[in-house]
């Protein structure tokens, strides 16, 4: 073990003891970067929080923070309009919460229950907290600060003087683990090297929040005014009534302080922020009110398979990527690669895809019966060929190039880490495919070749076979939960109906084919490296890449390509073959 498991456990039922009863209630912390210690004890803290049932939010920041300023200038107010004072600032929050009818979109103005800030002999605020960070040891160090370099470098192209934002994972409780404690606690010296190795250059805060474990739950309180307050601020020149009185509550609290950072990078753990109230109940429109988008992130990062995209005029203003809970050895050996090498491989596998009408998938028959063997088509319906990309390195700029010279379009890029795929959204997959290494739902879950997810696919959608009922339980759960989304949206009109409906005709679509191309990537239980496992392939579930492809969900499955001895070939309009692997192995 890399940590001290009995230390950790042991600083838990410490704070449990001094916290006490502190169920329902909401916790703030606040951390600059020069109590290292007090980063590390949120680990054990965090979960104490969550084992008495309260929420907790984590601010770790470099000198002064105009968004925490402004934030508590918002929180202020609303405190003073709940004491009955009146005065213009007061006066403009009631207009504005008023205009939002939601019973728990006002909570969120609320105080939290307890501020606690980083000091130099512990916590102190509302509680005096001590640092309990004995169960952590630095381990691999130095290799994680050059894999951090090398994704800064090569992955972000990151300049002096930009605002980056590194987010980890708060420490879910007992029941909620589904992977080893130490994956969840090596993302906090993943994020802490990725914010170090940032900070050579750029200005970089630090974040976490309690999770959710389902995208219909009410969120975290302090991030989710975070959101609504930067959204809002992004749109309060909008000539509608909720962002008319935003914008006078916001030249009242001077909140043109809050802005989107230039980059972000974070650990995806288990569970989702919850539903977004103000982006469902209102949304946020375009500012010439031509289109409508569900949460700031998408407008800010507004990537390119958002229908919003091409009506929207705005620039993207952030670039972002991301990785899941992994182990740092992992971490290290998947990231800490030659890019310029593996996107040679990516360009070879686009180029084939560019000259091919289909690509033919078939396996050899496996011990059970099972084959996998589909046809993937390329091609819509007008002509026009469905684009093929790669993953490895997409956030250089906040405007993807390739895609700005393909269509005139200002659209946004995004990267998860590690690299290593080429990757489309088909025009439709007909066949069987069997999923036999691992699935994404709300995080990665192992599958197996003795009982492996069945899908079969057609023009009109797929559907799944067979597979391990618990499995196939949780995928259900999320298409419901992304269903219900999509109708309170719909309810409220907070998107337009257009998009409403091509989300709800996409629903049940395949919504990504790829081959995985990273040499270094090997089999383990995590999905974002498993499909990039070099001669692997992997097809998702729900949303795809493209803008007429987008819904509310995206389950990825990854396939044994060497196990099940796949050929795969692509075949031009003249019939010929371009192969690109041939019984499980590369063959360009």
């Amino acid at each position: 073990m890399k940590y001290n498991i009995r230390e950790f456990n042991s600083a838990v039922e410490k704070y449990k003891k001094i916290l006490g009863n502190i169920k329902g209630k909401s916790i703030l912390i606040i951390i600059d970067f020069m109590f290292e210690r007090a980063y590390y004890s949120t680990a054990p803290l965090g979960r104490a929080i969550h084992e008495l049932g309260g929420d907790v939010n984590i601010t770790v920041k470099y000198g002064k923070s105009e968004m925490l300023d402004a934030l508590n200038e918002v929180l202020d107010t609303y405190s003073d309009m709940k004491k009955g004072a009146k005065n213009q600032k007061t006066k403009a929050l009631n207009e504005f919460i008023s205009c939002v009818k939601d019973d728990y979109f006002e909570k969120i103005f609320k105080r939290p229950d307890l501020i606690i800030e980083a000091t130099k002999d512990g916590f102190s605020g509302d509680e005096n907290l001590p640092y309990l960070d004995g169960w952590f040891k630095k381990h691999k160090w130095n290799e994680l600060i050059k894999t951090s370099d090398n994704i800064w470098k090569n992955v972000y192209n990151l300049k002096n003087g930009e605002r980056i934002s590194c987010g980890f994972e708060t420490i879910p409780t007992a029941g909620k683990l589904d992977l080893p404690l130490e994956d969840y606690l090596d993302s906090f010296p993943i994020v802490m090297a990725m914010a170090v190795a940032a900070r050579k250059k750029a200005k970089v805060s630090m974040g976490a929040s309690s999770p959710r474990f389902s995208t219909s739950d009410l969120p975290e309180r302090i991030g989710e005014l975070r959101a609504t307050l930067l959204g809002c601020e992004l749109t309060k020149n909008v000539n509608e009534k909720v962002f008319v009185k935003f914008k006078a509550l916001s030249s009242l609290l001077n909140l043109s302080r809050i802005k989107p950072v230039d980059a972000a990078f974070f650990v995806h753990g288990k569970g989702y922020s919850g539903k977004h109230i103000f982006g469902e109940k209102t949304g946020y429109p375009s500012l010439d009110r031509k289109t409508r988008w569900p949460s700031p992130g998408s407008f800010i990062y507004k990537l390119d398979w958002y229908q919003q995209t091409k009506i929207d005029k705005r620039s993207p203003l952030a670039r972002y990527g991301f990785t899941e809970t992994l182990p740092i050895d992992i971490f290290i050996e998947t990231c800490n690669v030659d890019w310029n090498s593996m996107r040679e491989r990516n360009n070879k596998i686009i180029k084939i895809m560019e000259k091919c009408r289909i690509v033919k998938v078939s396996g050899e028959p496996q011990k059970n019966g099972i084959k996998t063997e589909f046809e993937v088509g390329l091609i819509k319906k007008n002509g026009e060929h469905r684009w093929a990309r790669g993953s490895d390195s997409d956030t250089r700029n906040k405007i993807n190039q390739i895609y700005y010279k393909r269509t005139g379009i200002k659209a946004g890029t995004m990267a998860n880490l590690p690299g290593g795929e080429m990757f489309l959204t088909p025009e439709y997959l007909i066949g069987t495919f069997a999923g036999d290494v691992v699935i994404s739902v709300d995080q990665s879950y192992i599958l197996n070749s003795e009982n492996p997810i069945i899908v079969k696919c057609s023009k009109k959608g797929y559907k799944i076979l067979n597979g391990p009922k618990d499995i196939i339980k949780k995928i259900e759960k999320r298409k419901n939960d992304a269903w219900k989304t999509i109708l309170r949206q719909e309810k409220n009109k907070s998107l337009p109906k257009a998009i409403i409906d091509s989300k709800k005709k996409n629903f049940q679509n395949i919504g990504e084919f790829a081959i995985n191309t990273n040499p270094r990537a090997k089999l383990c239980r995590y999905l974002i490296v498993n499909e990039k496992i070099a001669k692997m392939i992997h097809i998702a579930l729900g949303s795809g890449f493209e803008p007429d492809r987008n819904t509310d969900y995206h389950i990825d499955i990854v396939i044994n390509s060497p196990k099940q001895k796949l050929d795969i070939y692509g075949t031009d309009s003249e019939g010929k073959k371009h192969w690109i692997i041939k019984k499980g192995e590369f063959c360009i």
